[in-house]
């Protein structure tokens, strides 16, 4: 897990959720990063347990958009594609949420939802993400939610600050 967030923080990989970045630190399974034009900064953490993806690395994140006046954001990204018409499951601790999905990416379904997931990402031990694939095959991403009200925070300041 380390070697991942340490990856992130020195590679220039380029893609759509990380890019060009600036790392905000490290939290045990979590790291806090920003990007510019426009700013957005996110928490993210890879699956300490999921199928290998084909040609994407799967994660979880919490997002924040200030031009958008988007703060608080889930997204999941599925180690498989997801069946259409499957529900996927997010289990924090004893928790369940229904998030919405297409593709191999998942969401919550308002903004609501994702301030209760959020709150429970902060006092969680771990969290548990499930679908179907395409080929109906049980998709089940163990995530551990050491660090992620620290990264959570560190993100959510960082976008808050100007300049």
């Amino acid at each position: 897990m380390r070697a991942f967030l340490a990856f992130l923080v020195l590679s220039g990989l380029s893609s759509p959720v990380l890019g060009q970045r600036e790392s905000l630190g490290i939290f045990s399974h979590w790291g806090a990063f920003r990007k510019e034009d426009p700013r957005r900064c996110f928490a993210i953490a890879e699956p300490l347990r999921a199928r290998r993806a084909e040609n994407w690395k799967p994660f979880a994140s919490v997002g924040y958009w200030p031009a958008r006046g988007t703060g608080g954001q889930l997204h999941i990204r599925l180690s498989r594609q997801k069946r259409p018409q499957s529900a996927v499951l997010l289990r924090i601790d004893g928790r369940t949420f229904q998030l919405v999905g297409a593709g191999n990416n998942a969401w919550a379904p308002d903004r609501r939802a994702d301030a209760e997931i959020v709150s429970a990402l902060r006092t969680g031990i771990d969290m548990i993400v499930e679908t179907r694939s395409v080929t109906g095959a049980l998709v089940r991403d163990l995530y551990q939610l050491r660090g992620a009200a620290t990264a959570i925070d560190a993100a959510a300041i960082s976008c808050a600050r100007r300049g």
